[in-house]
């Protein structure tokens, strides 16, 4: 089969690139450790071809997606504004200099207060989650993308008409790592009940997180709670609050929010399906390899592809 496009999700500490077919299947995938934080400023080029092999082609186009577009990246893709969907980011695309690569721009969004919000990637998986006809359907649904930084979603007629992001992720590790929580936390051992009861002291709405994060060394503490349990615990404290935050977030913008689609590795995900089932929320998984089948639908709607 006849390599049509190269696919980039080209993010902060990895990178995987797509050999594609003029129908959006996958011939090839390679990765390597070459996120942007591991590049240094005029290295991009070389980094490019070390990923693809060796060479950078020239006569197949390239699109790119993540924090290569971002101000340490290779070439800075601005912001486009929620709502947003193929047709708006796809006539977004920068272009990078003596290339044939194009990079997808990230989406900005604002909140009732103003404050913003951004994604970088987030958006091409989203749009590669859907299914073929999701851009015919009238009904918002809800997109989760669970990670460092989790991203909810809500999406409409194929376009993102806003989000929110928490920072659950990067908190657990925070936690687990640098605070007196993770001390008492035993590094083997997995405790399905201790996750649970996290997920439903910290869902009400009237829960306060930081209050009850200091449970997780106060139930060890008194034997209230098995050491091995305490990652868990920790963890289901933090979806815990994540999903309430959210669910009041899709309230607030009259959407009932009682099915999401989760978009990301398996595990973390089988991770988000559990706590969302005692939230009352179903989940369902969105199609494999989001990535690679968004940007393949956004260098279609660009035209790049026929070029």
């Amino acid at each position: 089969m006849t390599v049509a496009l190269i696919a980039i999700d080209w993010g902060t500490s990895a990178a995987r690139a797509y050999s594609l077919d003029a129908r959006g299947a996958i011939l090839d995938e390679r990765s390597a450790a070459l996120g942007v934080q591991k590049v240094d400023p005029g290295e991009f080029p070389s980094a490019l071809a070390t990923l693809l092999g060796g060479a950078v082609p020239s006569d197949i186009p390239m699109i790119a997606c993540g924090m290569i577009g971002s101000r340490q990246g290779w070439v800075e893709a601005p912001y486009r504004e929620c709502p947003a969907g193929f047709a708006a980011i796809a006539s977004a695309l920068t272009p990078v200099p003596g290339t044939r690569l194009r990079i997808v721009p990230g989406l900005i969004c604002r909140d009732a207060d103003g404050v913003p919000d951004v994604m970088r990637g987030e958006e091409t998986q989203i749009l590669g989650a859907l299914e073929d006809d999701a851009s015919g359907r009238a009904a918002p649904h809800v997109v989760v993308l669970p990670g460092t930084h989790s991203k909810w979603a809500l999406v409409e007629a194929g376009r993102i008409e806003a989000f929110a992001t928490f920072m659950t992720g990067e908190l657990y590790a925070l936690l687990r790592e640098h605070s007196i929580l993770g001390r008492l936390a035993a590094r083997d051992g997995r405790d399905d009940g201790a996750f649970e009861r996290g997920v439903a002291a910290s869902l009400p709405q009237a829960a306060a997180l930081t209050h009850d994060l200091f449970s997780a060394r106060t139930l060890p503490l008194t034997g209230g709670l098995a050491l091995e349990g305490v990652g868990d615990y920790l963890s289901g404290l933090l979806l815990g609050a994540e999903i309430g935050a959210a669910r009041r977030w899709l309230q607030r913008r009259t959407v009932k929010g009682d099915s999401v689609i989760l978009v990301g590795e398996a595990a973390l995900c089988e991770r988000y399906r559990r706590a969302l089932a005692l939230a009352g929320i179903e989940s369902t998984t969105g199609a494999a390899a989001a990535a690679a089948r968004g940007l393949w639908r956004i260098a279609r709607q660009s035209g790049i592809l026929t070029r």
